[in-house]
């Protein structure tokens, strides 16, 4: 069995117990691609740290708020094959699994997905693959407790940083649930997964770098999410490659989140949480914060298009 991925230490929720001794979920099923996740470290840009964090941003919140967590507690998210863990301790945990549509099961039974569930000791809660989006996150109450790197709990996977990918047998320490073991609102809405990825485009710092007839391209063609994008960034298929009017290499400079830099193919990447915070391709635009969690969730060949808010 891997070692614990956290300690007591750091800010956040408190363990129940001397020495993390309370509530805590081991590994069952990893599942292809499965990350401790918070709302990301801000604030280290400038020393080349990304920000990391869930990717859809509105399902973290939700999800903790199904079971009582602060907005930014620590969850997992999975991505396409879902996971499996086991809760260990003496008491029952509160869980909910949202984001990415799937069958839920507490020890093989099926239960709701997107609604708090309460999970024995012993117990294993198992997401399945997704049937509808991409990425899963399953929250707990009481929150994961890794040690924080940074002030953050996050996964980065372009830099290192936070808790490694998991693996079967890991043991991630849960927070103390301040509130009482039960579920917290009424039934909420999940946001659907989009058909079309329809992404608002403000002016970036490099539209200059692009022919007239690229910028129209860009705002008036049609692409498809490829199946080459990961958490770094969304690229783009099947659409005009867009051409430039200032040819030369660009010095690096800084990146920010969203950011829509074109690489030598012409084919627009979309910057997500563990994008590099600098890059020498140039940046045609820039997609705000808010509109980028559909592309959490937008399955290879889901169709994009670039628009003027």
């Amino acid at each position: 069995m891997s070692p614990a991925l956290g300690g007591s230490g750091g800010a956040g929720p408190e363990l129940e117990g001397a020495g993390g001794a309370g509530p805590a979920l081991e590994v069952v099923r990893a599942g292809a691609l499965t990350t401790v996740q918070d709302a990301g470290r801000t604030g280290w840009a400038h020393l080349g740290v990304p920000r990391a964090g869930a990717l859809d941003g509105p399902a973290l919140r939700l999800a903790n708020r199904l079971v009582g967590n602060a907005p930014d507690a620590a969850v997992l998210e999975t991505t396409v094959t879902g996971c499996a863990v086991r809760v260990t301790g003496a008491r029952p945990v509160l869980a909910v699994v949202g984001g990415a549509g799937c069958r839920v099961t507490v020890d093989g039974r099926p239960v709701a997905w997107g609604a708090p569930v309460r999970v024995p000791p012993g117990a294993v809660l198992e997401a399945g693959p997704a049937v509808q989006g991409l990425r899963g996150y399953l929250a707990f109450a009481g929150g994961l407790v890794p040690e924080p790197v940074l002030g953050s709990r996050s996964a980065d996977l372009l830099s290192g940083l936070g808790p490694p990918v998991l693996r079967e047998g890991d043991v991630l320490p849960l927070g103390r649930a301040l509130p009482p073991l039960s579920p917290h609102g009424d039934a909420v809405p999940w946001p659907g997964v989009p058909a079309e990825l329809v992404l608002p485009l403000h002016p970036g710092p490099r539209e200059g770098w692009f022919t007239d007839a690229a910028l129209r391209t860009l705002t008036t063609a049609v692409y498809r999410v490829s199946e080459r994008s990961n958490r770094v960034g969304l690229r783009t298929e099947g659409g005009p490659a867009l051409e430039r009017a200032v040819e030369g290499e660009l010095p690096s400079e800084g990146m920010v989140l969203g950011a829509v830099q074109v690489p030598p193919d012409g084919l627009p990447v979309v910057f997500l949480n563990d994008h590099p915070t600098t890059g020498g391709y140039p940046v045609v635009g820039v997609v705000a914060e808010a509109a980028l969690a559909g592309a959490a969730q937008a399955v290879p060949g889901t169709p994009v298009r670039f628009v003027r808010p």
